[in-house]
């Protein structure tokens, strides 16, 4: 059958019909109903009537108005292979429906059936064209039949098409007729609303059965626009919990149980490692700046300077310390650590505005913070939840161990939080127990600044028993 339309809708009525095994019986398959199909044997569901509700109803007739009707059309459910019953007689599930070819011919598929080349004899001129249409046993499905043969009647379809349940239970039918206007409706309609997940699985069906421009805009609400568009929402995501936010504390809870729960460890670890080398690189330039101001300027306008400067890295070091966190939590955060012991430069010049008391009226609780990401990360190497090779553990140690004590000689908070030192203090130490006896012995010499007493330094006399005992006792190799 040559129906006139693009190619795509001709495989999607041959597609639709020869799966469902429904089709129009035309030509020679078509047949006059017997003559006892009386409407006292069709059943006619309450959806069917004379006279519609809709709007703009073609002149010349209503949908199943039989004195004006020149088509008398036969539904019936489609026979099984496990059905005895055959289809040329009419059964109680079928229904007979009048309608106009004039009509008809909105859909290129009765059109096509109603042209000269196909359009089946009839027995007596007088009466009505008798077609049959078989319609698939679903629940459901004879009422969408009907639903679309009543939307050839009308123009404006919106009070049919009233909810995506709707517009799917219709669309399937509109393609198998060609019935465009239908289907542009219905497409128009699944476009501009949402979708349960149930109801997107059915769009995402009818996919194939739709044009290229059709379907556009229904695949560019699922379809990524391009491949890392993934990581670019969850940093969007990041960015925005950490610096937009003024109930931060609530949305960072949101963004790290998304983070938590996404289904790529991978995008997420690209994501947070990004995320962790922007604040320590803020972070680290504005210390430099703070430390090595190149401005001039009256007193008041440097002060002003550096005063953001400090602002500035106490922010993002709050920020890398959430991150951390986050890293930590999905076991990425290997690039984290190994990041964190290459700061060779970064320490000396924390070290070096530590000494200075200018920050302590500013940021005072900045070394706690930067401390704090250290231990945690140093945890994680210690517990063994972060695998790092020995010069990652050794420097890592080599160069935060000055910051903690330069820093408990000259921060006040941090002097008061004993809990963080010993914290850190006992996670170093356990550390430096992972390292050749070579690289022990030059980190354990610095240690001696744990000590406050000899009473509360436990864990520095366990270190050093420790190294002693391996240094005088060696293990006899050959016994190994």
């Amino acid at each position: 059958m040559t129906v006139g339309t693009s190619k795509k809708r001709q495989r999607v009525q041959h597609s639709v019909s020869s799966t469902r095994n429904s089709s129009v019986v035309a030509a020679a398959d078509c047949f006059p109903l017997p003559d006892n199909s009386s409407t006292e044997v069709c059943k006619k569901p309450h959806s069917l009537r004379r006279s519609s509700s809709f709007s703009s109803i073609p002149a010349g007739g209503s949908f199943n108005e039989a004195s004006t009707a020149d088509v008398l059309l036969r539904l019936y459910s489609e026979v099984t292979p496990f059905d005895s019953s055959g289809s040329d007689s009419l059964s109680s599930s079928d229904v007979q429906i009048y309608l106009h070819s004039h009509v008809l011919r909105r859909s290129k598929y009765f059109s096509a059936l109603l042209s000269d080349r196909w359009k089946p004899r009839k027995d007596d001129d007088s009466g009505p064209l008798k077609l049959s249409f078989g319609v698939p046993a679903a629940q459901g499905s004879m009422d969408g039949h009907l639903a679309v043969l009543e939307l050839l009647y009308v123009d404006d379809m919106s009070d049919a098409i009233h909810s995506a349940k709707a517009a799917l239970d219709l669309l399937p039918v509109a393609l198998k007729f060609l019935f465009e206007d239908c289907v542009k409706s219905c497409v128009r309609f699944l476009e501009a609303v949402p979708w349960t997940d149930e109801e997107e699985k059915r769009v995402m069906e009818l996919i194939p059965f739709l044009q290229e421009e059709e379907s556009k805009e229904l695949l560019a609400r699922v379809l990524p626009g391009q491949n890392d568009s993934c990581e670019e929402m969850l940093q969007g995501l990041i960015l925005a919990a950490i610096h937009n936010y003024p109930n931060m504390a609530f949305v960072k809870a949101f963004v790290a149980k998304l983070l938590k729960d996404f289904s790529s460890k991978e995008s997420a670890k690209r994501v947070l490692k990004m995320a962790f080398e922007t604040s320590l690189k803020v972070v680290k330039e504005s210390l430099e700046e703070y430390s090595s101001p190149n401005f001039r300027g009256d007193h008041n306008e440097t002060e002003a300077i550096q005063r953001l400067n400090l602002h500035t890295a106490m922010t993002n070091a709050k920020h890398l310390s959430w991150l951390v966190e986050r890293m930590i939590e999905l076991r990425v955060a290997d690039v984290a650590v190994d990041e964190w012991s290459e700061q060779a430069s970064f320490t000396a010049d924390l070290q070096r505005a530590f000494r200075d008391d200018g920050w302590r009226g500013i940021v005072p609780g900045f070394p706690s913070v930067l401390l704090r990401c250290t231990s945690k990360l140093a945890n994680a190497v210690a517990a063994g939840s972060i695998l790092a090779n020995k010069q990652v553990r050794k420097k890592l140690v080599k160069h935060w161990l000055p910051v903690l004590l330069v820093s408990k000689d000259h921060s006040p908070l941090l002097a008061s939080n004993k809990g963080l030192c010993m914290e850190l203090e006992e996670t170093f130490l356990r550390i430096i127990s992972t390292l050749p006896l070579s690289d022990a012995q030059e980190l354990l010499q610095q240690c001696l600044s744990f000590t406050r007493n000899v009473d509360d330094c436990p864990h520095l006399f366990k270190a050093f028993n420790t190294w002693f005992r391996r240094a005088t006792h060696p293990p006899q190799t050959e016994k190994l």
